[in-house]
């Protein structure tokens, strides 16, 4: 009898389904540097824009397609709110950003760090577009 329980016990070995662990890899957390005030303040604003479809003077900054790089991340995470927007596309799109900034500035001599709420951002947006001749707005 011992005989056969030992075969009775190898065949169970042999049929025996062994799971083995998981082996779980995770992705460690991506550093987000924190950004200036002003660019914050500034994305805000653009972000705005977007929405309502209204870049047109901002456009006029744009000499190196940055608008093109901020505008297809915004399209694709159109679902988020516009604060995790912001939070967001300056992980990846600050220097977009920032160019655009820099173009602004050198041209109309604006001072982004002064502009320190939205409200800054759209008066002055406004009174851009009042200077263009012909302006419908």
């Amino acid at each position: 009898m011992a005989e056969e329980e030992k075969k009775i016990r190898s065949n169970e070995d042999m049929f025996k389904i062994v799971m083995p662990e998981p082996e779980r890899v995770t992705m460690p957390a991506r550093e987000v540097a924190d950004q200036p005030a002003y660019l914050v303040n500034f994305a805000n604003f653009y972000v705005s824009s977007f929405e309502r479809d209204d870049l047109e003077i901002i456009s006029e900054f744009d000499e190196d397609h940055n608008m093109v790089n901020i505008n297809h991340y915004l399209l694709l995470n159109q679902p988020f709110s516009r604060k995790n927007l912001v939070k967001h596309v300056l992980i990846d799109h600050a220097h977009n950003f920032q160019a655009i900034l820099d173009k602004m500035t050198a041209e109309t001599g604006v001072d982004p760090e002064a502009m320190t709420t939205y409200e800054d951002w759209s008066n002055w947006y406004e009174g851009v577009r009042a200077k263009i001749e012909n302006s419908l707005s």
